[in-house]
């Protein structure tokens, strides 16, 4: 199942069933699960974890030093979950002590030809980043989220479950949960209904979703007086807790 032009280094640990292609290059402190796929001339070096049933094609690179002036060769390490397709030209970089020394990218996701996911990104699930999308350092994804051709985000921020960033979207910015963002600049263009519709979110609750939105957006509430507004609304409301729950956690302050 190794082709036999393939290095594999001493030390990396490797399931039985793991296909690896001509010319890989697979380093002494990598573990990949079993079922996984990795095709040719792919690299993958440092403490890297590959989950069980994830496919990499080639040219990638995973697992590799992070690309920040602050890093001088420290123990960082890098996990990647079951289920991830990774396509052409994908880099993934390991974390910094700085940024809790891990980079993660959870269940299921779907990453695009020459995607990067920088270092200390911690990623959810079922997450779709299109051709070139790319994450700067410490970013935060929720789950289901998806990144439209060349979009991104900015160093520290967070994309909340269920948003959407439209093409060529670079955010500097925190997006709440459920919205929709496009445009240059992009902005903020209301809730992402149609994927919300797809993954099984009823009437009522997009509904809830949106009036929550007009809450934060088109009310001219200050943040604070418009989550206080929305956590009274919970009970009735649980849809809206996830919108609410990435609100509060914002550092970098909502994007407008």
């Amino acid at each position: 199942m190794i082709h036999a032009s393939a290095i594999i280094e001493d030390g990396a640990s490797i399931a039985e069933d793991v296909e690896i292609g001509p010319f890989s290059i697979i380093g002494p402190e990598v573990t990949i699960d079993a079922g996984c796929w990795i095709g040719p001339h792919v690299v993958v070096t440092g403490r890297t974890r590959i989950g069980a049933n994830t496919r990499i094609f080639q040219f990638a690179s995973i697992g590799e030093e992070p690309q920040d002036k602050k890093y001088h060769g420290e123990e960082s390490s890098l996990e990647i979950g079951e289920g991830n397709t990774i396509r052409e030209y994908v880099t993934i970089n390991r974390g910094t002590a700085d940024g809790g020394g891990v980079t993660r990218l959870g269940d299921n996701n779907w990453l695009m030809a020459y995607c990067h996911i920088a270092h200390d990104c911690q990623v959810g699930s079922n997450v779709i980043m299109a051709n070139g999308a790319t994450l700067a350092g410490h970013v935060i994804v929720g789950d289901w989220v998806i990144f439209a051709g060349y979009s991104g985000a900015h160093q520290f921020c967070r994309i909340g479950d269920h948003a959407f960033l439209g093409m060529y979207g670079g955010v500097n910015q925190d997006v709440p949960a459920y919205v929709m963002v496009s445009g240059q600049p992009p902005r903020p263009r209301g809730i992402n209904s149609e994927g919300l519709k797809r993954r099984g979110f009823s009437a009522e609750d997009i509904r809830h979703i949106r009036d929550a939105y007009r809450t934060i957006y088109r009310s001219g509430l200050k943040r604070d007086e418009a989550l206080e507004l929305l956590r009274q609304r919970l009970p009735e409301q649980p849809a809206i807790a996830a919108m609410i729950e990435s609100a509060e956690a914002s550092q970098r302050g909502l994007l407008r």
